[in-house]
């Protein structure tokens, strides 16, 4: 059991909003690191390590096996949270997808309005989209953080709230991070930066072409900028 694989930062970035010694489901498992991980330490007392191909869940039952946690880490080929409501679990994890997709999984799975469940997602993109739906389908987002390998990653927790919508998000907010923003993230200066880069070679392309809308550039790359004048 001596020799596993440590999951990254980005992955580790999950570990500050699950409940300690709950139940977790990894979806889009993979190789299970993020599970096998969370049950060798305790902080989970028991994981369902998801993935809808066939090719990665073999990869984590031998990883699963070869770490001696078999009888701990179930595994299940599915599309997303299909099927996985009978695990119970108290936390939930979607990382390493497209925000669009994250949306679409969780709008499958009804039964995650529950008070008891946390959700701990890491959109690959649009995270403002991911954002946006969460706060119009009665979730309060509890947590956020960037964490940096190779590019930039947003970690997103959030629980559902049937007690009402809190104050609504800007635009801003919504693709940076309300709690980002307020915490001034260590890594928020870079990832205004990339954003800038990314909104900045959209407007480029665009003007390009005479029939091109290009004010939804305009006015992102505007409050991009007065936000980096407010971090330096």
């Amino acid at each position: 059991m001596s020799n596993f694989t440590v999951p990254d930062t980005r992955l580790c970035s999950a570990v500050p909003y699950l409940k300690r010694g709950g139940r977790v489901i990894d979806v889009g498992t993979d190789h299970a690191y993020l599970p096998v991980y969370l049950v060798r330490e305790g902080i989970a007392s028991r994981a369902l390590a998801c993935d809808i191909n066939r090719g990665p869940i073999e990869r984590a039952r031998a990883h699963i096996a070869a770490a001696g946690l078999s009888d701990l880490i179930e595994t299940m080929q599915t599309d997303g949270l299909c099927g996985t409501e009978g695990f119970a679990p108290d936390d939930i994890m979607v990382f390493g997808m497209g925000g669009e997709l994250i949306v679409r999984i969780l709008s499958d799975a009804e039964w995650i309005k529950d008070l008891r469940i946390g959700l701990i997602l890491q959109p690959m993109t649009r995270a403002h989209l991911l954002r946006r739906w969460l706060l119009e389908n009665g979730f309060a987002i509890t947590g956020e953080s960037l964490t940096f390998e190779q590019k930039y990653y947003q970690t997103i927790a959030a629980r559902f709230d049937p007690s009402g919508v809190g104050e609504p998000y800007t635009e801003e907010e919504l693709l940076l991070g309300r709690l980002n923003i307020e915490a001034r993230s260590p890594y928020l200066e870079g990832f205004v930066r990339h954003e800038i880069a990314v909104h900045e070679a959209i407007l480029h392309g665009k003007a390009k072409s005479e029939l091109a809308d290009t004010c939804e550039e305009t006015r992102i790359l505007q409050f991009l900028r007065k936000r980096l004048e407010m971090i330096v």
